[in-house]
């Protein structure tokens, strides 16, 4: 029996686990099949093993329990409140364009793991393929700009080769 057929098959019966397809195959017919099919993810080989285990890390935060205090996101002294849309860092306020909230919110809803440059694009575009553009890093740039002023901590790091990460 294959991937596919297992996951039907679970999902049939109303089980939510996480299911992350490998595979080697990778044209946009294979995965769309198998994310329509149930899957939560779908990873084309070769892969890097930072991504790998950055998506499982994902994959098994997904099934938490949501309550309101994931509606207020922290890093330091960064308060990003999900409900009134507003991101202070210490006692300033901080205006985002809508697509660079979301991206913030990504990456602190995953702080202190590595998000790679697909994962941006799928989670915060939505793109399922790879654009060849910069706009991951124009926005990054902006983001930086708009929370490390006066000299504060940079919160964004770039994780070389890999992608970004926001620490404690």
């Amino acid at each position: 029996v294959d991937g596919l057929k297992i996951v039907k098959t679970l999902r049939s019966t109303g089980n939510t686990t996480p299911a992350l397809f490998l595979s080697a195959l990778g044209e946009i017919g294979n995965r769309v099949e198998g994310l329509t099919s149930g899957g939560d993810d779908y990873l084309v080989k070769p892969f890097a093993f930072a991504e790998l285990l950055a998506r499982l890390e994902l994959l098994a935060g997904r099934n938490k329990p949501s309550n309101a205090s994931e509606m207020i996101l922290t890093s330091r002294d960064l308060t990003m409140d999900l409900i009134a849309r507003k991101v202070t860092r210490g006692d300033k306020t901080i205006s985002l364009q809508s697509r660079e909230f979301k991206l913030l919110e990504y990456l602190l809803r995953h702080k202190n793991q590595t998000v790679t440059r697909t994962m941006l694009l799928e989670h915060v575009w939505e793109y399922h393929f790879d654009p060849q553009t910069n706009i991951i890093d124009v926005h990054i740039s902006r983001l930086r700009q708009k929370l490390d002023t006066n000299g504060e901590a940079t919160l964004i790091k770039t994780v070389r080769g890999a992608g970004y990460t926001i620490e404690d």
